[in-house]
């Protein structure tokens, strides 16, 4: 992949939210089946702590240091929605069984069709993930929703993603 990706929008477009796409892979590591999250969420932010320390040298000067960020997004609220393969995937694990384990081993997948070409857009795919169910819940008379928070763990393998017939296909960088 080229070092320096261009923005695909066009000139003083602004990129929309949509252009930036979170998927959960509901199949296996060999065979990854990506669903989407976020149907239904009207609002999701991804988070970047770069767990910044402030120093102070004994001349007086100020630095900086920072560490590789600790990524978090959320997803609220996530309403229940019938045949959302990867809130299914979610409330399996986390509400029929509890299965702390595999909540902490997602694998997770993000798409910046903003950023790269039209037909090969940047992509991050991050194979141990933890995602927690913050709730399970909503208003009287509403709908019943599940927030998620996604905590980006693992190896984080860039690379670009295609889509066709509205399959996604993740497709790592080469190995220098």
């Amino acid at each position: 992949m080229a070092d320096k990706l261009n923005f695909v929008m066009g000139e003083k477009q602004p990129a929309k939210t949509e252009a930036l796409l979170t998927l959960l892979n509901v199949g296996t590591h060999a065979a990854p089946d990506w669903a989407p999250l976020g149907i239904r969420v009207t609002s999701s932010s991804t988070e970047m702590d770069w767990q910044k320390e402030e120093v102070v040298d004994i001349i007086g000067n100020v630095y900086a240091n920072i560490k590789k960020p600790i990524t978090t997004q959320t997803f609220d609220a996530w309403t229940l929605n019938g045949a959302d393969r990867a809130q299914e995937h979610l409330w399996n694990l986390g509400i029929k069984d509890q299965d702390t384990s595999a909540l902490q081993a997602q694998d997770v997948l993000r798409v910046h069709f903003y950023a790269g070409s039209d037909k090969s857009p940047f992509a991050e795919r991050y194979e141990a993930s933890t995602i927690l169910i913050d709730s399970l819940g909503g208003e009287g008379g509403g709908n019943l929703a599940m927030p998620i928070t996604i905590t980006y763990g693992g190896t984080r393998t860039t690379g670009t993603a295609t889509s066709e017939g509205g399959k996604i296909t993740f497709n790592p960088d080469s190995a220098l």
